[in-house]
């Protein structure tokens, strides 16, 4: 079998089961394992690859008002390739290729490759994609048992967690310029990590919020893992933000609970290891508690008065 991974998370996934022969097609952004960088790259962005975050969020906007995709297909690569299983998403037009990005690519080909669609809206809906990409590929045995293991991360955490009583308040902000807070599975990745989700909205988008709605919300656990970037980007991209002088007088910035995360790698990829994910906010929103090296890697702590703040009148 001949597989094209049109999405990050599917490219982690396929390389958990024991493929890589097989897969011949990947996007620019398929960086995990680091075999996946190896492969063919079919799918492009058309924004800049180092733009600021307000630059692409401007971008972003012309684009989809266009009606244009953020993205472009290498179809005479694609064509060559000749795959057998295509894997892509529909769920968020920003973060990777989507169908519609396929149809005139696909129109040309004299053979017509099966076409597996992924649209995960929580952690149910993520584990599920893992047995349906295990059914598709014939490898039904290797997803249980990648599954099988995600649950005891799980099963451990839950019991982990259940040790606080205390459930702080948190909030996600998934974008800085402008301030977008997490949706779909975050809120649940939240919830087991014993913390409660003060802002984001389960199984929906993540949507935008201003200054004051983040303030007024008062968590007393600000996590900062915005789409795309390492912990170390989203630190400096933290800091370097103008805030008003009432950001100070959110709990979390007032008691030095700020976190910057791995998104690209833990929170915003619907993948296995949104697992690590959970352990690492486990750790960030109870510090006590004992966890995985690799969870405590994935987050960093944003020293108190790191941020620069502006007058009000600014």
């Amino acid at each position: 079998m001949r597989i094209v991974s049109l999405l990050p998370s599917a490219t982690e996934i396929l390389f958990a089961m024991g493929f890589d022969h097989e897969i011949v097609g990947v996007t620019h952004e398929c960086d995990f394992p680091p075999r996946a960088r190896t492969k063919n790259i079919v799918i492009h962005s058309r924004l800049p690859k180092h733009a600021p975050p307000d630059e692409i969020d401007r971008l972003v906007r012309q684009y989809t008002a266009r009606d244009e995709s953020l993205y472009a297909v290498d179809a005479d690569l694609l064509e060559d390739l000749a795959p057998d299983l295509i894997i892509t998403q529909d769920l968020c037009h920003v973060c990777a290729a989507s169908p519609d990005d396929l149809a005139t690519a696909l129109a040309r080909f004299a053979r017509k490759p099966e076409v597996l669609c992924l649209n995960p809206e929580d952690l149910g809906d993520v584990w599920r994609d893992v047995l349906w990409i295990g059914e598709r590929t014939f490898r039904s045995a290797k997803a249980e048992e990648l599954l099988e293991k995600v649950g005891a991360r799980l099963a451990q955490l839950d019991s982990d967690v259940r040790a606080f009583s205390e459930r702080p308040r948190v909030a996600l902000l998934e974008w800085l310029q402008p301030l977008y807070v997490g949706g779909h599975w975050v809120p649940e990745m939240i919830a087991r990590a014993g913390g409660v989700d003060v802002l984001g909205r389960s199984k929906t988008p993540s949507f935008r919020v201003t200054e004051e709605e983040v303030t007024d919300a008062a968590p007393e656990v600000l996590l900062i893992a915005p789409c795309g970037y390492c912990k170390d980007s989203s630190r400096d991209e933290y800091v370097s933000l103008k805030l008003p002088k009432e950001w100070q007088d959110i709990p979390a910035v007032r008691n030095n609970r700020v976190y910057t995360f791995d998104a690209n790698s833990y929170v915003s990829r619907p993948s296995p290891r949104l697992v690590t994910g959970m352990e690492a906010m486990a750790k960030a929103i109870h510090p006590e508690i004992m966890t995985r090296p690799a969870a405590e890697a994935a987050f960093l702590h944003v020293q108190m008065g790191e941020p620069s703040t502006r007058s009000a009148s600014a």
